[in-house]
């Protein structure tokens, strides 16, 4: 039932009253309401309402004031809450979001006026922003219609909600007979009910008051009306519960899970199930997660978890009439090993572990044994089971070499067994041998030091164990082994081991060193120098040492000395000599003397003066060297000499050095001058000249190149130049190739052509030349050349030269016009030329080409006559262009113009009517027209289109030419004015008769409603940041334009925006958007023809404001719980959460307790007996964190108290100072922009050292904005709300009287959208990054 009473102005209440029921059967006693006027108080009379089945939901409001300001309104709900039916047991929880201005308060009340039960709670969830009202543990006391009542200054709401209980049939009996009521008071006697009443009146009600109401109505068959009313409902209820799938037989292995499933189809939703299992009912509630009931939509599911043999049975599910079963059997494997003993492999002293897994757990005893005898547990032992009872673990500690054997496991009949291997400890060397030099006749010692003393050791030198040897002297001391060798000679040099072997280890393990013997050397104390001696002269080499006794040998090139005739070896004392009596070529070379640490080295030379043979210098003196220019000359002079001389050539006195074209080879006994490509420049004098140090020789040569002659020089002199002779002079060659000139060759050729013709040879002695092979007029160009036996020179060339006067080319014609077009043929004419170039005109060249070639095509093979002519043979409808050439006895003159371009075809008839002229479109300043082409006539080529004005009697053009198109667009028009509009077609023949419009057309668009310009992309939602500009921009088409109006959340928008209103947009801006600008902004279009509106929904995030109201609760010792009232920002930003911070009391420095907490409470453990804390709540979204929000005071721990007594023990005082050293360093860090970064490291430093931060160079340590602790040997630097100014490089210096020491790191910012920032630094770094 819904209630509305309101209140009129002049004080009178009306009452509406709506019933909506959602069940079949109610049962209800009637309700009385009286009417009071002139005030808004309503007095309720109604009688006991009896408890039913009946779903029940009213609503009434009530205004108190007769005028509303504006702003402000009565209460009402915006979600209401909602009737339930539950079981007994059952949580029922109320749920509303109401509304109003000022503020409502929220109550909530029982319709019955009895109190809420105890332990019923009611408060407001602040992220939700719903009142709420919980009652745990339902009863039948419970049902009742609640309300909840929403009131301030201006009214009242209220929506009433019933909660109905159904019955729990586990219940106890006596529980149910204590709420009945009193006995119904005796009624006046009336008529006897019948048997078809009493079963109306009993279908409609529970069943526990069937007694009761036979007894009220006086129906003593009672027996008989319940069985005529089972039998009604079952005929009523023969569909409540279908079948779709039934229960299955399952068979499962123990220890697994068992689902049996069906799916019903319920009329009811709340129909009751049970299951049984035999006829036990299962105690779902109780069974502590054994059975598990799930239901999926139609599918209902009873789950068992861990089945065991006394699960086997058979489950019934009962459902209203329905009664389903399945089996199940549950197989029981047997007893057997799920993993083996392996062999195990451990290292000496360490743990070994063998573990076995059974198949399922057992009764039987589980025996361990080592080699045949049982285990027990003791110190060496440890023998244990899992929680599952199916792992058995045997370990055995500290493993010796003793325990090395098999070891088995037997439970029932089953036996296992494996082997245990051990791994010695390797041996190490404590100290290795060292390596040792010793001089001959020494003694030396070789010694190391082994980890264990229990090893067998061996001696090896050079890889074989060295055998008794009285100069070989063993030691062994405990864990020290040392050799001693006395008189070292030579042979005892090499490399000397020792070799450590346990037992139970394959492993040798070896330490080796290298002993040196170093020889006595004797030095040089005079060594030998070069020698160079002339062929056949003597020659001696000597040496001294320092020592008398030491002994050498004579190398030559690298061989001994020793049987060489002509050489004699002496030793006299210290001194060493090699003497040769007379020097040759087999005795050059490089001599060495080798002793024990000496060695003297020399070179023997022979020394032998350059010469060259006398014949081959008179033969070069007497004949010069001559060679084709183009060859190539080679001059080959042999020589002798030792040593080899210096060979240099001269020409002309000028060094010859190598190049492209100049080679200088040198050989042992001979040079050769090689020149490539001999040119006539290279003739003259050549030099060869040989030096050494013990002399020089000469030799000299001519060379000469020949080549053909040299061109004619100077310019030729013309001496006669008339229309019948020409006569020219010219000088001879200055350069005659080397060979003597025999003649001159004369040629000419006519100007502007390529070929020369010979015209003349004449006698070296003569130098002129005449012709009178020419033409007047005519421009001519000689040239000579001079011949001698080798070939002929380059041309000497004249300039152009004419014969008599010269004559010219015409000039150009005019440019060719046409008279006469046919398909055939066109007729062409022009005009002579201006000038004639000295000679008449003897005719005209014609040429035509098709439009857009390059090709000109001669239309006649002799010239023209006349300037008129007729050009026949061309091609129908191909466009032609032609020209004009004159010519004269000169020549060819110059091209005309090009005529216009014309096509060859027939004359054109002029265009006809243009068709369908109309209007295709209008605007306030345009009008589009279309039409179709004539249909009499020939084609168009365009259009001229008129228009005028309505008060205007002359007609204007459109356009200054025509238009080629059937469309066009007339612009620039006056709004709303009318205008009229004819068009005619036109071509080459003509313009044909103009066409108008039947009547005129208004400068305007065509009527149309508002419609947003969807292809301007208009969003539906919009997300900024506060501080930004807000910007909406919307393009939209309507005709007339469209009123635009701007709304927000329903109220037209007034204040700080800025609205740009345009006939076809309009823009909605604030220029510094605030929070609490978010909301739904409607844009209305409205005109005359319709009206169309759009909704975006904006959202201006914000920092989000602090939370409020902290308290602190100790509810479990070393715990706090913190509560907090939400920040508002909470419910509308689905990002937004806390970040719970905690400091002692005792330091400047926050840690992170806790981050992303989305609920108002949360509790820091962790916490330390007897310490002070702070703590701190930050509320944080995706723009960045709130101001915090702090404790007042510090919370204290509590810390029990304990008595003790402390014996202190008297110890020497130990020096324990250090100077500083970091054991733990800084790490860079990666920190997005607006958080905390803290860098911490640890160092050891005593006594107590000076610490001081810097960033760069720049000391940090005392700036305010940096916090900094130094505790227990740990350093500490917070850097609150990093921005990009804090990254860069920071030091740690810390200093005490014994020394200094600097740790640094590095810190980067980046912002929240720098992404690629982040991977490139985490790509780059091989480290791990601290990404704050």
């Amino acid at each position: 039932m819904a209630t509305r009473v309101m209140q009129t102005s002049g004080g009178t209440i009306q009452h509406r009253s709506e019933v909506q029921m959602t069940s079949t059967t109610t049962t209800m006693s009637s309700t009385k309401l009286r009417k009071v006027s002139q005030t808004s108080k309503i007095v309720e009379e109604q009688s006991i309402q009896r408890k039913t089945s009946a779903t029940v939901e009213s609503f009434s409001q009530v205004q108190k004031s007769f005028e509303i300001p504006a702003g402000e309104c009565v209460p009402d709900f915006e979600e209401k809450p909602r009737p339930l039916t539950l079981q007994e047991g059952e949580k029922a929880a109320f749920k509303a979001k109401v509304k109003g201005n000022p503020k409502p308060t929220v109550t909530w009340k029982r319709e019955s006026g009895r109190p809420l039960k105890e332990g019923a709670k009611t408060f407001f969830d602040s992220v939700k922003k719903e009142y709420v009202l919980k009652i745990k543990n339902v009863t039948q006391d419970d049902a009742d219609n609640y309300k909840c009542i929403v009131s301030n200054d201006h009214g009242d709401s209220i929506y009433t909600v019933s909660l109905i209980i159904a019955e729990n049939q586990q219940l106890d009996f006596k529980k149910m007979l204590k709420k009945r009521g009193v006995p119904a008071p005796k009624k006046e006697e009336k008529r006897p009910i019948t048997e078809e009443e009493m079963l109306k009146i009993l279908s409609g009600a529970d069943k526990k008051d069937y007694e009761r109401i036979c007894a009220e109505h006086g129906f003593t068959d009672f027996r008989g009306i319940l069985k005529r009313l089972k039998e009604m409902k079952k005929k009523v209820d023969v569909e409540m519960v279908k079948v779709l799938k039934p229960l299955e037989d399952k068979e499962a292995k123990a220890d697994t899970n068992v689902v049996f499933d069906t799916i019903l189809e319920l009329k009811d939703p709340n129909t009751k199930m049970m299951w049984f299992m035999g006829n036990e009912l299962l105690r779902i509630q109780y069974s502590l997660g054994k059975y598990e009931l799930k239901q999926m939509g139609t599918k209902y599911m009873l789950c068992i978890s861990s089945v065991t043999m006394k699960d086997t049975g058979t489950y019934k599910l009962q459902v209203g009439d329905k009664n389903l079963s399945a089996k199940l059997n549950v197989i029981d494997e047997p007893l057997k090993f799920l993993t083996e003993l392996k062999p195990l492999r451990v290292t000496e002293r360490q743990t070994a572990v063998f573990e076995v897994r059974l198949s399922k757990k057992s009764d039987l005893p589980l025996v361990w044994k080592v080699g045949g005898k049982e285990v027990k547990r003791d110190e060496k032992f440890d023998v244990s089971v899992s929680e599952d009872g199916l792992t058995y673990t045997l370990k055995i500690k500290d493993v010796r070499p003793s325990d090395i054997g098999e070891y088995s496991m037997s439970i029932g009949d089953m036996t296992a067994s494996t082997q245990l291997f051990i791994d010695r400890i390797p041996i190490k060397f404590a100290s290795h041998l060292k390596n040792v030099r010793v001089k001959e006749k020494g003694k030396a010692r070789m010694e190391c030091e082994l980890s264990s003393k229990d090893v067998f050791v061996k001696w090896l030198k050079d890889g074989r164990e060295i055998t008794n040897n009285p100069r070989y002297t063993f030691v062994r001391e405990g864990k020290r082994a040392e050799l001693i060798i006395d008189n070292c000679d030579l042979a005892d040099d090499g490399e000397y081991a020792i070799v450590a072997m346990q037992e139970n280890d394959a492993h040798e393990y070896v330490s080796s060193s290298n002993l040196t013997v170093d020889e006595r050397f004797a030095t040089v104390k005079s060594g030998m120098s070069d020698v160079q001696s002339p062929t056949g002269s003597p020659a001696e080499l000597c040496v001294v040492l320092n020592d008398e006794k030491v002994e050498g040998v004579w190398l030559k090139d690298g061989k001994e000395v020793t049987d060489m005739s002509g050489i004699q070896v002496v030793k006299q004392g210290a001194v060493h000599k090699l003497i040769i009596n007379k020097v040759g070529d087999q005795h050059e070379g490089k001599y060495t003397f080798r002793a024990k640490g000496a060695e003297s080295e020399a070179v023997l030379a022979i020394a032998d003066p350059p010469v060259i043979d006398s014949t081959i210098l008179e033969v070069l003196s007497a004949h010069p060297v001559t060679v084709k220019a183009g060859q190539t000359a080679n001059i080959k002079i042999p020589f002798k000499g030792k040593p080899p001389p210096k060979v240099t050539w001269y020409k002309d006195g000028i060094e010859m050095m190598d190049d492209d074209r100049t080679v200088v080879e040198k050989e042992g006994d001979s040079t050769t001058l090689v020149l490539h490509k001999c040119v006539r420049e290279d003739s003259g004098a050549i030099m060869l000249r040989l030096k050494s140090d013990c002399g020089t020789a000469i030799a000299n040569l001519h060379l000469n190149v020949v080549d053909h002659p040299k061109p004619p020089q100077g310019k030729v002199e013309f001496l006669e130049r008339t229309g019948k002779c020409i006569n020219m002079k010219w000088k001879a060659p200055r350069d005659n190739g080397g060979k003597q000139v025999t003649s001159f060759i004369i040629e000419r050729r006519l100007v502007g052509k390529k070929s020369w013709i010979k015209i003349g040879e004449v006698d070296s002695k003569l130098t002129n030349f005449s012709t009178d092979k020419v033409e007047e007029g005519r421009a001519y160009q000689f040239r000579i050349r001079a011949v001698n036996a080798m070939g002929v020179s380059e041309p000497l060339e004249t300039e152009e030269v004419f014969a008599g006067e010269p004559i010219e080319p015409p000039g150009m014609a005019s440019q060719p016009q046409i008279l006469d077009v046919t398909k055939e043929a066109v007729t062409v004419t022009w005009s002579p030329p201006a000038q004639d170039g000295g000679a008449p005109v003897l005719g005209y060249i014609v040429e035509r080409r098709k439009k857009g070639s390059s090709m000109w095509v001669p239309v006649t093979k002799e010239p023209v006559q006349d300037t008129k002519y007729k050009v026949e043979g061309l091609v129908e409808d191909m466009e032609y262009e032609f020209r004009v050439t004159g010519v004269n006895r000169a020549g060819v003159g110059t091209p005309s113009s090009s005529s216009n371009s014309v096509f060859a075809k027939d004359p054109i008839r002029a265009p006809g009517l243009v068709k369908d002229l109309h209007v295709t479109d209008s605007s306030n300043s345009s009008i589009s027209l279309g039409w179709a082409p004539p249909e009499l006539g020939d084609e168009p080529s365009g259009y001229i289109l008129e228009m005028r004005g309505d008060d205007a009697k002359e007609w204007s053009k459109c356009t200054k030419i025509p238009i080629t198109g059937t469309s066009y667009t007339v612009g620039g028009l006056q709004e709303r004015m009318k205008y009229f509009f004819r068009i005619r077609a036109v071509n080459e023949g003509g313009v044909g008769e103009p066409i108008e419009l039947d009547k005129g057309v208004l400068a305007m668009p065509p009527p149309a409603a508002p419609k947003f310009d969807i292809q301007a992309k208009l969003k539906n939602q919009m997300e900024i940041r506060a501080g930004t500009a807000l910007c909406i921009h919307v393009t939209f088409t309507g005709s007339p334009p469209p009123i635009v109006t701007w709304m927000k959340d329903g109220i037209p928008t007034r204040g700080r925006e800025a609205i740009t209103k345009g006939k076809k947009h309009s823009q909605f801006l604030i220029t510094s958007s605030q929070r609490s600008d978010s909301g739904v902004y409607r844009i209305n279009l409205h005109n005359d023809y319709g009206e169309a509106h759009y909704d975006i929904k904006v959202r201006v995030a914000d920092f989000p404001r602090p939370p409020s109201n902290l308290r602190l609760v100790e509810e479990v010792p070393n715990t706090v719980t913190l509560n907090w009232d939400h920040t508002p920002d909470v419910a509308d930003d689905g990002h937004a959460h806390y970040i719970i911070m905690k400091r002692d009391a005792s330091t400047a420095t926050w840690f992170t307790a806790a981050d992303r907490v989305y609920s108002n409470k949360y509790t820091v453990t962790g916490l330390l007996p007897g310490r002070k804390y702070f703590f701190r709540i930050i509320a944080r979204n995706d723009i960045g964190d709130s101001d915090p929000l702090d404790s007042k005071e510090p919370f204290a721990i509590a810390k029990e108290k304990e008595h003790f007594h402390l014996r202190m023990k008297e110890f020497p005082v130990k020096d324990l100072s250090q100077k500083p050293q970091f054991i733990v360093p800084l790490k860079d860090h990666i920190v997005r922009r607006g958080h905390d970064c803290t860098m911490s490291c640890a160092f050891l430093a005593n006594p107590p050292p000076q610490v001081s931060w810097f960033k760069a160079d720049v000391k940090i340590s005392e700036s305010p904005k940096f916090w900094q602790t130094t505790a227990n040997g740990v350093c500490t630097l917070t850097i609150p709300t990093c921005s990009s100014k804090d990254s860069g490089e920071y030091t740690l210096v810390v200093e005490n009287p014994l020394g200094k020491a600097k740790c640094k790191c590095s810190l980067v910012v980046f912002d929240k959208d720098d992404r690629s920032l982040l991977e490139s630094l985490t790509e780059r770094s091989g480290r791990k990054k601290h990404i704050m």
